[in-house]
């Protein structure tokens, strides 16, 4: 099963009722963001006490100051897996990081990355001649994509030409939706709810060090990843320590980014018609709900 919602919807404290109810479980994090060492408050890792009574895995794989790609979780996820089911026991997938579900449990073809392919591409400033070009190097691509979409014109332009093969040729894309060994289940917040929800754990997170976590990261000499730096929270407290603007004006930059994010998650997971979606607003616990659907 694997439990998916928009960030504060409550995903790590059901799955961890689920554990507790079940011993055979064993939470799999499909979170982007922890998988890096050190990023432990403003990702909402579980607590080391929670992961010392449940086992958790895909936390802490990789170093801020390291690139981690999607490829690269789907590895360790399949071996993760491998070694769960050899215990005897069950996994739970856990996570609001859509491309990285999307790559497990649809277990996608991941095309390689070509750097040098990628900086000339980057070089060029119209994005609408990049989904020009592309269109005359594979059509398929081109037609999925909208031509201002720059993020995803490039990357299926860099592995056309970086692998001399078409983007269209590593599957039929995320638009597509096949039968799928796991049960898809999200867990629905309403909008007003969630933003409070959000403001809410900005603000306890900052009372439990969130600041002197990011200062520690912006002072090592390694330095952070683009992606790292790029993490909710993480890019507004570190613009702060930088000089821009007080922690008050970041903190309502953070929680403004992030309502935001919410949306597309949800949008991105919407799109997705095997999901079946749970209540988990206030007063309502969605662990009997999910108990039963594991029974089945």
């Amino acid at each position: 099963m694997a439990l998916v919602g928009p960030t504060a919807s409550g995903k790590s404290a059901v799955a961890l009722a689920l554990a507790r109810r079940y011993p055979e479980l064993e939470l799999v994090s499909v979170d982007s963001m922890q998988v890096y060492r050190g990023m432990d408050i403003g990702t909402a890792k579980p607590t080391p006490a929670e992961r010392a009574e449940v086992p958790h895995h895909l936390i802490d794989l990789v170093d801020p100051w390291q690139e981690f790609t999607v490829a690269e979780f789907q590895r360790a996820f399949q071996e993760t897996l491998a070694a769960i089911e050899a215990r005897g026991h069950r996994a739970l997938l856990v996570g609001g990081t859509g491309l990285y579900l999307r790559a497990v449990v649809d277990r996608l073809a991941i095309p390689g990355r070509f750097p040098q392919v990628r900086a000339e591409l980057e070089a060029e400033a119209d994005t609408s001649r990049l989904h020009r070009r592309l269109a005359e190097l594979d059509p398929p691509a081109a037609a999925r994509m909208e031509p201002s979409n720059r993020r995803r014109v490039l990357r299926a332009l860099e592995v056309t030409i970086g692998s001399d093969r078409p983007f269209s040729s590593y599957g039929p894309g995320l638009d597509t939706y096949p039968p799928s060994p796991y049960r898809l289940i999200g867990l629905r917040v309403p909008r007003e709810e969630l933003d409070e929800r959000i403001a809410t754990r900005y603000r306890q997170q900052l009372d439990a060090g969130f600041l002197e976590e990011v200062r520690g990261l912006a002072t090592d000499p390694r330095g952070m990843s683009r992606t790292a730096r790029q993490a909710l929270g993480y890019k507004e407290l570190l613009e702060h320590l930088e000089g821009h603007g007080t922690l008050e004006e970041a903190l309502e930059r953070a929680i403004t980014r992030t309502r935001r994010f919410a949306r597309r998650q949800l949008r991105w997971f919407r799109r997705d018609p095997r999901l079946v979606w749970i209540d988990a607003s206030s007063g309502h616990n969605p662990v009997g709900e999910l108990a039963r659907l594991l029974g089945d």
